[in-house]
């Protein structure tokens, strides 16, 4: 502790920062930012946006990359965009800034922070094009949390064919997550197609009887190839579910291991 402390006094360390060191999170404005959240359980703390003034917004984002040197900002419109922008331009000139309007997010880098990297592929599928906000929002996550990220996009069961040309590209990841509306239809055909974990996240697209992504969820909840699933649009626990399974996979990787039957996958193929 007095170590930290002295590196306060000689402004070599914030007192923001300090305070996330020692309690794990850091109070601001607008609440506490979770700035141990990614140690603590391997998925990256997020701000959500959406129910917060641009200003907390802002405010969330300013703690949170001071303390770990990256903001995620979630379901953020042209308002907190803004106004994130105008408190880290201050702070963090040089920062990068990353936005996917489609998605909502928000990602800025403080100078210097290095992202994590993991020796791991996960693919994000859509259906159709009406459900690229939230795999947008699965992508983002799981390429924060260090996973390579390949997209497969528009290969809904309405036309089999267009699923079953990307085959060979979704079998060579470690896992999927497959966005859907209507009837959800699409992760329980990819998933009696693969051999890797694949999440179902059902999207609010469609209309008529089940509309807004309840005939999706149900759908998939009634499975019966076995899938995991998460909430209507929750593309963020989609992507930090494969992101988790990416790092499980990337550690055993690193230690040389091997999941049954892998034993005789050769060159170097990316199979999991």
């Amino acid at each position: 502790m007095r170590e930290l402390l002295e590196a306060v006094a000689a402004g070599e360390c914030s007192p923001a920062a300090a305070e996330a060191e020692l309690r794990g999170y850091v109070r601001s404005e607008a609440g506490r930012f979770d700035a141990a959240r990614e140690a603590r359980s391997g998925v990256p703390e997020a701000i959500l946006a959406a129910g917060k003034t641009p200003e907390e917004t802002a405010a969330m984002a300013e703690a949170a990359v001071e303390t770990t040197g990256r903001a995620l900002v979630t379901r953020a419109d042209g308002d907190a965009v803004d106004a994130c922008r105008r408190h880290l331009d201050d702070a963090w000139p040089d920062a990068s800034v990353e936005r996917d309007e489609r998605a909502g997010t928000l990602v800025v880098h403080a100078p210097g922070y290095e992202p994590p990297s993991l020796d791991a592929t996960v693919g994000v599928v859509t259906a159709g094009t009406a459900d690229a906000p939230a795999a947008n929002e699965a992508a983002v996550v799981a390429r924060e949390m260090g996973a390579r990220v390949e997209r497969t996009d528009d290969v809904g069961v309405a036309g089999l064919p267009r699923l079953l040309d990307q085959l060979e590209a979704l079998r060579g990841t470690d896992a999927l997550v497959v966005a859907a509306g209507r009837e959800g239809a699409l992760p329980t055909v990819v998933a009696g197609l693969v051999d890797v974990p694949v999440v179902g996240l059902p999207t609010s697209t469609g209309y008529g009887h089940g509309g807004d992504g309840e005939a999706a969820l149900a759908g998939m909840l009634q499975s019966c190839t076995p899938i995991a699933v998460v909430n209507v649009d929750a593309g963020f626990a989609a992507g930090a579910q494969v992101g988790l399974v990416a790092r499980a996979i990337s550690e055993a990787r690193g230690d040389g291991q091997v999941g049954p039957d892998r034993d005789e996958a050769s060159d170097g193929d990316d199979l999991a």
